[in-house]
């Protein structure tokens, strides 16, 4: 069994101002002069989890977290309707992280994130390959309208009734059969895709009633715990288990990215996965993993050079030892292994 480091508290945090009145939640632990990195927490709108902490060696590792905008600590809440979604966006996800990267005085950083996380490095490290050390990603994901469509329709050939109530709880019209939406496999904003329903919990998520938007959130995560439900590891109510307000938070914003794409060219991360060169990466992901299919992983990896991709068989979207082993391994590598030089520079 691979242990986790011990716990370790902040010797560091604050709230930086990122603009259009958000303030960003961030904290670092482990050793000031250890090897710089970022935790990139999933979602989108999830939060940092402390116990991402315990996956650095404190000794060689400076571990920077933060929660992203509209979750966590960082203000204003998502929870809150009176928080302004208009200033939640990828982009602004972007510049928040290169904000509290020149806040702190690291010149580059390790990025470690699984899930919404791979998709929001990704795209931080094509944008600033220079600012980005190295690469660990526990469950690839790259968020194309395809991949969304795939999680709130295509897997619901896995569980029919689930998906079903999950549709008519947004109040989606039904086909003749009850299930012609699961026919064929269009984009989110293609007829027939999963468009129309995500955009539909987007909405139900401004409504003016708090029991409205409370019985969203809960429909919602009822289908991302059925998702999970075959994993053999993990909690059985990842989801649903979570606390009003974090609950109320992570359905808005995650409903919200995933109306509008991501606000991502479709396939962009792939197909331009080619300014990573130069990056070392490792990709673990779960042969099981039934919200994010191996598929992406792979496409990835073929695109990006200097990836390395490992296939856990006994693992699926909320990992396993095997899962938890290797992330440890990669990490303690890198930590042993001083940083190349920044793509596009030269070598002093």
């Amino acid at each position: 069994m691979a242990e986790l480091y011990p716990p370790i508290e902040p010797y560091e945090q604050g709230m930086l101002d990122v603009g259009d009145g958000n303030h960003v939640y961030w904290e670092v632990c482990g050793s000031p002069e250890g090897r710089p990195a970022v935790v990139v927490h999933g979602g989108p709108g999830s939060g940092r989890a402390e116990s991402a902490r315990r996956c650095f060696d404190p000794d060689r590792y400076r571990v920077v977290l933060f929660d992203q905008r509209g979750c966590g600590r960082s203000t204003p809440h998502a929870g809150d309707p009176a928080t302004d979604m208009r200033h939640n966006t990828t982009v602004h996800l972007l510049a928040d992280m290169e904000r509290l990267r020149e806040h702190l005085g690291i010149e580059r950083w390790l990025l470690l994130g699984g899930s919404w996380g791979s998709t929001l490095l990704l795209a931080y490290a094509q944008r600033h390959p220079e600012r980005v050390s190295a690469i660990v990603v526990n469950g690839v994901t790259t968020t194309r309208r395809s991949e969304t469509d795939w999680l709130y329709r295509g897997v619901g050939r896995f569980f029919p009734a689930q998906w079903e109530a999950f549709r008519a709880a947004a109040g989606a019209a039904e086909g003749p059969d009850g299930l012609a939406g699961l026919d064929g496999l269009g984009g989110v904003s293609g007829e027939g895709g999963a468009g129309e329903l995500v955009a539909a919990y987007a909405r139900l998520m401004e409504d003016p009633d708090p029991a409205v938007r409370e019985k969203a959130a809960a429909d919602w995560c009822r289908w991302e715990d059925a998702v999970l439900s075959l994993e053999p590891d993990g909690s059985p109510d990842p989801y649903t288990g979570r606390a009003s307000a974090a609950r109320l938070a992570f359905v808005r914003i995650a409903a919200h990215y995933f109306a509008h794409g991501a606000w991502l060219e479709e396939g962009a991360l792939i197909r331009e996965a080619g300014r990573l060169t130069g990056i070392p990466g490792v990709l673990l992901h779960g042969r099981h993993d039934l919200s994010s299919p191996l598929h992406t992983a792979w496409e990835l990896a073929r695109a990006w050079p200097d990836a390395e991709l490992v296939v856990v068989d006994d693992s699926g979207h909320q990992g396993s030892e095997t899962m938890r082993a290797l992330l440890l391994g990669a990490l303690d590598r890198f930590a042993a292994t001083p940083p190349t030089t920044a793509p596009g520079t030269v070598p002093e």
